[in-house]
């Protein structure tokens, strides 16, 4: 793996002063970090690269908010692993009413609560798997791609991808089965 180092301390504090110029080298510099971070975290190259664009379009907007430059890499990888954790719970478009459907149910207040909970407590633990678990279970079970699409999509074999998926849906319920009201 190629090592990209990030911009040196008298950049980040030249930056956080207003320099244009400096800010400029920053955004150049801490890009390939952020990107690559990214797509480590989020479900597809498209939702990682936005989450880069948005850490560093906070990057250029608020550099002058950075208290110490240490600080930066925890920074922008807080802000893209936040991004990504949005783009997964973004809600869906709903699925049409079937013919001849009565509609459903409005929830109350606190079911549509205990549903946002639920959710919250997924997504914080589908974050947690490694990588290359998270990734197809992303794509098969959230996106709905299919096993040989997502297999080819990520260049394993079809049973790679499964081992994969199977791991990580083992270790989502092991996460949330020994909550109440947990998926089981």
């Amino acid at each position: 793996m190629v090592e990209t180092a990030w911009p040196g301390e008298e950049v980040i504090r030249a930056a956080r002063g207003g320099d244009p110029d400096s800010l400029a080298v920053l955004v150049a510099g801490a890009h390939p970090n952020v990107r690559r971070f990214a797509h480590s975290l989020c479900a597809s190259p498209e939702d990682a690269e936005d989450a880069a664009q948005e850490a560093l379009i906070v990057l250029y907007r608020r550099i002058g908010m950075l208290r110490a430059s240490g600080a930066l890499a925890s920074w922008l990888f807080r802000i893209v692993r936040n991004e990504c954790l949005r783009r997964i719970r973004a809600p869906r478009p709903p699925l049409p009413e079937p013919p001849g459907g009565t509609g459903a149910v409005a929830d109350s207040a606190e079911q549509e609560a205990l549903r946002r909970l639920d959710t919250e407590r997924v997504a914080a633990a589908i974050a947690a798997l490694p990588a290359d678990q998270r990734r197809v279970l992303i794509m098969r079970d959230l996106q709905g791609l299919g096993g040989r699409a997502v297999a080819e999509a990520l260049g394993l074999s079809t049973a790679a991808m499964k081992s994969r998926l199977h791991r990580a849906r083992a270790a989502v319920r092991a996460e949330l089965g020994g909550v109440p009201g947990g998926v089981r």
